[in-house]
């Protein structure tokens, strides 16, 4: 990477939608969970540029070339008292790791938290992912290993309704 590199983060539109649900894929390869997709690119272009979007995308690039993204939404703490964002996916190619991207693709969400009021802004991390771990350590995020995430999904969700 150049030292002049130049990198900037800007907000995705509807014409990105193919190269978030690229990354998405990349990520899932990555974290070793690419068997567990099942999102399309109509799933992906209809939940962040539909008519009601409930989540949203920033693209990071260098140079003018899109090198990652960050997939977040609004969440909201009851103990705060205030909204807050829950960053959903953060994926860098590994090309550009270690350029600035991962972080300011964070800055700007920080940025957004502080613009907007709101009370966090939180993610989860895979427990094997250490230099992920170490990166977000460095900028002084805290862990929060008292907490442990519970998921119901499909079958579950669907006999929890009685369905």
């Amino acid at each position: 990477m150049p030292v002049t590199a130049k990198v900037s983060v800007r907000t995705a539109t509807p014409a990105d939608a193919s190269l978030i649900h690229q990354f998405i894929l990349d990520l899932a390869d990555y974290e070793k969970l690419l068997d567990t997709v099942t999102a399309s690119l109509a799933d992906t272009t209809a939940a962040l540029f539909g008519e009601a979007p409930r989540a949203f995308a920033d693209i990071v690039e260098i140079d003018g070339q899109p090198v990652g993204f960050s997939l977040w939404f609004y969440s909201y703490s009851t103990f705060v008292g205030r909204h807050g964002i829950w960053l959903e996916d953060l994926f860098v190619r590994p090309a550009a790791r270690g350029s600035g991207a991962g972080k300011a693709l964070l800055a700007n969400l920080a940025r957004r938290c502080v613009d907007e009021g709101l009370g966090r802004l939180e993610w989860s991390v895979l427990d094997w992912n250490a230099p992920s771990i170490a990166f977000y350590d460095s900028l002084g995020a805290a862990a929060m290993d008292e907490w442990i995430i519970r998921r119901l999904t499909d079958d579950g969700i669907r006999e929890l309704a009685g369905a």
